[in-house]
């Protein structure tokens, strides 16, 4: 198994998912923009932008090039060539019932023999219903037992530390599972690679659950309000805290591409503190880490 397979593979699951996500919202097909890049290698963005998902981005890429001396150091490795495919997903729906989700599945390599797969899977809602949470978590920890019985334990708690803002003092959202460097003996390439490939592929059975249940839902302007200031926390996570990006934009990757996973529209109010007893502060007391959503 190559580099190449593994692209491929990731190419098909950027199809697979664009065809569901259009059934999905009913109202839009997403517009494709192929990139190259100057370094070496390219893309496909695919953005929607429809009446029930706002605003969503599907992103397949395979670039390589050379590493800089601070991001092989960054990295842990010499200073080599590398190659990087994989395939990342934002979603922002427009009722605020409806969740955000990211799911990103990836493969790294060096020239130096240096290679490991990473990815994971997490949801945002606006409001934390406890049955979402609670499935969602169900059906990580099913696809996690499939491959081996410590990667839910490892994966959640690796996705609560990472997705995490510091200076908010507050997990983006109820987490989910996130992994890097996951690498072994030539043996283990294959079998580690069918865990990325059910990773992948829980994508669309998870927020077709989560978006089928509540794309109809009634909202107030006061919650669509609410939705756009935890947009806000979304941006501030992505620009400061996510390694995604920065090793995005250090290896001179498209910038349309990485920001894709920004909202069209959020709001920042000053010092904005929701009422005691409402919805919006019950959502906020799950922001922490170390809930266990399956039992």
């Amino acid at each position: 198994m190559d580099k190449n397979e593994i692209a491929s593979w990731f190419q098909g699951l950027q199809d697979e998912i664009c065809a569901g996500l259009e059934m999905l919202d009913g109202t839009a097909t997403f517009e494709e923009d192929r990139w190259e890049r100057a370094g070496g290698g390219g893309g496909r963005t695919r953005i929607i932008q429809g009446d029930n998902i706002e605003k969503g981005g599907v992103n397949f890429s395979a670039v390589h090039g050379t590493l800089s001396p601070s991001l092989a150091k960054a990295l842990q490795v010499d200073d080599s060539d590398f190659f990087a495919t994989g395939v990342s997903i934002v979603l922002h729906p427009s009722n605020p019932m409806v969740p955000i989700i990211h799911m990103n599945v990836r493969y790294f390599e060096t020239s130096d023999n240096n290679w490991w797969f990473g990815g994971g899977i997490d949801v945002t809602p606006h409001y934390v219903f406890e049955s979402d949470a609670q499935f969602f978590h169900h059906h990580l920890k099913s696809v996690c037992d499939a491959h081996h019985p410590d990667y839910y334990h490892l994966h959640k708690n690796w996705a609560d530390d990472y997705f995490y803002i510091k200076h908010r003092n507050e997990t983006r959202g109820i987490g989910g599972i996130f992994f890097d460097k996951l690498q072994g003996s030539s043996e283990q390439k294959r079998p580690l690679f069918a865990y990325v490939q059910d990773v992948g592929q829980s994508f669309l059975p998870i927020y077709s659950k989560l978006f089928t249940t509540h794309v109809s839902d009634p909202f107030s302007d006061q919650q669509k309000e609410w939705q756009l200031i935890r947009r806000g926390r979304y941006v501030e996570f992505n620009l400061v805290w996510d390694r995604g990006t920065k090793f995005g934009l250090d290896t001179d990757g498209r910038t349309e591409s990485i920001l894709m996973s920004l909202p069209k529209d959020a709001r920042w109010l000053y010092n904005h503190t929701p009422a005691e007893g409402s919805q919006e502060a019950k959502t906020l007391s799950y922001l922490k880490k170390g809930i266990d959503w399956t039992v």
